[in-house]
């Protein structure tokens, strides 16, 4: 059992929940709770470890037995120090450190998201969860789009990192990846999305939420669509804005 805050794994822990530099440097990061912990032993994910507090719920135990039976390191941390080192607001009482692994991107993709200088995590982890839901093939991050594996963007994806291909590029890299797609960035003044075909293999850009898209973005795409919206609101934020256009194209797929 684990008693000092000084641990190396707690100290670990607290270094993987604090900054985006610490977790390329350790090619690790730290997913909380017991969702997200199942999702990732679902998904037979890379663990370095895993580490529980007295009080789990009853599912919460049977994660933690689930972990043993796959041989992952599992620890016991004692009184309140995890739920110190938590970066939520209500500790589930476990936690994992996984490795980061590259899920092979497909060879020819018909439906790919561009998350382009997305800098808030929760609309980030939106975008990701409604990618999952919607049959999205790849997600491709351009310079300036915030760490997805943040402890914020985990949580709100809900374990869509563990299930899509989630790859951090440069411009030209995404150029590269995404030829032969219609590229369409989502624009308030776009042709709206209704009237636009959207069931030809394409790549979906959307903007920040405070500077919109980026230039290379815009340079990058072939069409801009919008959504239309009643009365007086001039935008909606970009978690919801993606969201409403990668459904739009899933029904008009099917």
């Amino acid at each position: 059992m684990i008693t000092s805050p000084q641990n190396p794994k707690l100290k670990l822990v607290r270094a993987l929940l604090g900054r985006a530099k610490e977790r390329r440097e350790a090619d690790a990061f730290v997913a909380e709770g017991v969702r997200l912990v199942e999702e990732a032993v679902n998904a037979d994910w890379k663990f370095q470890f895993a580490l529980y507090s007295d009080g789990l719920s009853e599912r919460g135990r049977d994660l933690v037995n689930k972990l043993i039976a796959h041989h992952i390191d599992v620890e016991e941390v004692s009184g309140d120090l995890l739920q110190k080192l938590s970066d939520t607001e209500t500790p589930q009482g476990v936690l994992a450190v996984l490795e980061f692994t590259d899920l092979p991107l497909p060879d020819s993709p018909n439906f790919v998201l561009i998350p382009d200088q997305i800098r808030d995590p929760g609309n980030l982890g939106t975008l990701l969860r409604t990618a999952a839901a919607t049959g999205v093939q790849a997600i491709l991050l351009p310079p300036e789009t915030t760490d997805p594996f943040a402890p914020k963007v985990l949580r709100a994806g809900m374990g869509a990192h563990f299930r899509l291909p989630t790859h951090s590029m440069l411009w030209d890299e995404i150029e590269a990846q995404t030829k032969g797609l219609q590229i369409h960035l989502a624009d308030m003044d776009g042709t709206s999305c209704w009237e636009t075909d959207l069931r030809l293999p394409l790549a979906l850009i959307v903007g920040g939420e405070a500077e919109g898209a980026s230039e290379e973005a815009r340079k990058l795409a072939t069409q801009k669509i919008s959504i239309p919206m009643a009365g007086n609101v001039e935008s909606l934020n970009a978690g919801v804005a993606g969201s409403v256009l990668m459904f739009e194209v899933v029904r008009q797929r099917r």
